[in-house]
């Protein structure tokens, strides 16, 4: 099998989306996913906070991963942090995911970044068992955190006076 990559260009927005809705339906959280291609192609490649690469085989592709840049003020460099990634249930067990797991390496190294991190559903045991497997290590004393929805909007109002 024959793995090549290529990054997301604008024409791809649907396929991006199909992406991200196929991971939430795995997920079980399709119903929160509000994304439409107007918004991605707006955030990822009009403003540009976001990159998409596709894991392709057959001509066609199997898998893809979303990241960005976060910054360690400890490590005082950028980070990716990758928010998503999903290979095509037809594609898994065929090493796909790993590759793009070292894509994403390369790509760290490429561009001087101190690490790649990501989140994982509690439940989610395959793939915790996967990023072991390849040393990743959970960051069991850190609680993640949100303000998102109404309470931002109230928070942002705040901070305007």
């Amino acid at each position: 099998m024959e793995l090549t990559f290529r990054y997301a260009q604008e024409s791809d927005t649907a396929l991006i989306l199909e992406f991200i809705k196929e991971l939430a339906d795995y997920e079980k959280m399709l119903d929160e996913v509000v994304a439409t291609e107007e918004l991605l192609k707006d955030w990822l490649f009009g403003q540009k906070k976001a990159e998409v690469i596709f894991a392709i085989t057959d001509g066609k592709e199997a898998g893809f991963a979303l990241f960005f840049h976060n910054f360690s003020t400890f490590l005082g460099r950028a980070g990716i942090y990758l928010e998503d990634l999903f290979v095509k249930p037809e594609y898994r067990g065929k090493g796909i995911g790993k590759a793009i797991f070292k894509k994403l390496g390369a790509i760290a190294r490429e561009r001087g970044c101190g690490r790649l991190e990501w989140w994982c559903l509690d439940w989610n045991q395959p793939s915790i068992d996967f990023y072991r497997s390849m040393g990743a290590e959970a960051m069991d004393e850190w609680t993640v955190y949100r303000i998102s929805g109404e309470r931002l909007n109230e928070l942002g109002d705040a901070g305007d006076n």
